[in-house]
C-alpha cells in the first residue's frame, strides 16, 4: 500500500515539478502587431498570412486518417489469426469493424461526407 501511495505521489510530483520549472526558465515574450505581422523580404504583404481553411476538406482528410489507421490495425491481426483462438480473434474483429462502420453511417446520414 505504501509503495502504491509513493509511486503515485511521486508521479504527481515529477510533472509538477517540471511544469514550474519550465514556467520560470521559459522566455517571456510579449506579443505586438509588427511581430505577429508576416515578413515578406521587409514589404508590406501582398495578401493575408492567415488563409481561411476549408473544414469539409479537413474533415475529410481525419476519415482519411482513421481508416488508414485502421489499416494498420488490420494487417497484423492477419498474422495472429493462425496463433490465437478464433473465436476471440472473430469478436475483436468484428467489434473494431462495426464500430469503424457504425461511424461511418453516421457521417453519410448526416450529410458530413457532402463535398459543397
Amino acid at each position: 500500500m505504501f509503495k502504491i501511495m509513493l509511486s503515485t505521489m511521486l508521479a504527481m510530483m515529477v510533472p509538477t515539478a517540471l511544469m514550474m520549472l519550465c514556467m520560470l526558465i521559459s522566455k517571456k515574450s510579449t506579443m505586438n502587431r509588427e511581430k505577429m505581422s508576416p515578413f515578406e523580404c521587409g514589404f508590406d504583404p501582398k495578401s493575408s498570412a492567415r488563409l481561411p481553411f476549408s473544414i469539409q476538406f479537413f474533415l475529410i482528410a481525419v476519415l482519411f486518417l482513421i481508416f488508414d489507421v485502421e489499416i494498420a490495425m488490420i494487417l497484423p491481426m492477419m498474422i495472429t489469426m493462425k496463433i490465437s483462438n478464433i473465436m476471440t480473434w472473430t469478436m475483436t474483429t468484428v467489434t473494431f469493424l462495426m464500430i469503424l462502420i457504425m461511424g461511418l453511417i453516421y457521417e453519410w446520414k448526416n450529410n458530413m461526407l457532402e463535398w459543397s
